[in-house]
């Protein structure tokens, strides 16, 4: 019996003007849902506005409820200066309990680096809020010379075997601690 499709929150991280973080994330989600084990939803920071939200209000309790639904997470963040983007950290600081017992996965880009390094902070933020971060990422160094005007990638293959072993960790980590936490709520 196949096991039921876990929901994968797609965390859009930057909200700069002029981003490049939609062509990335068009392409991850696109490889995401040629999958049947992933149900996506992509939480748009740009369009969450994190640094306007606020406790009791409507978009508030929508922001924690779709986080809170989700069984696992893909963080697509851009680097600035060896980091990620503020608002980013101030979306994932919002919450607590909604990040717990769950997996994360990055998908990064940048410069020379791919964005690896503001993947390695985000490794300690989400640490600190119980949830687990899985090994393998994709990281698009040097990222607008990779995609076309189209946000085609000009050489997918290696990205997108990181995709699917990215997936696939996600997969085994997001069924695996969803029947944990059915089985006995996470005490964090």
């Amino acid at each position: 019996m196949p096991e039921r499709p876990f929901t994968l929150a797609v965390i859009v991280g930057s909200t700069r003007e002029g981003r490049f973080a939609p062509v990335v994330a068009n392409w991850f989600t696109g490889h995401a849902g040629r999958r049947a084990d992933v149900v996506t939803d992509v939480i748009d920071l740009d369009e969450i506005r994190p640094y306007e939200l606020r406790y009791g209000s409507e978009e508030m309790t929508a922001y924690a409820k779709r986080v809170g639904a989700a069984d696992a997470f893909v963080v697509i963040t851009p680097e600035y200066n060896h980091s990620f983007p503020a608002p980013l950290k101030h979306a994932v600081d919002l919450l607590h309990e909604e990040w717990q017992a769950k997996p994360v996965g990055f998908v990064s880009y940048g410069g020379i680096s791919g964005g690896l390094r503001a993947v390695e902070q985000l490794r300690l933020v989400f640490a600190e809020l119980h949830a687990t971060t899985v090994r393998e990422t994709v990281s698009f160094p040097m990222a607008g010379r990779l995609f076309d005007d189209e946000g085609r990638l000009r050489e997918p293959l290696d990205a997108d075997q990181a995709a699917t072993a990215l997936l696939d960790q996600l997969a085994w980590w997001a069924q695996a601690l969803r029947e944990a936490r059915e089985a006995r709520p996470y005490g964090g």
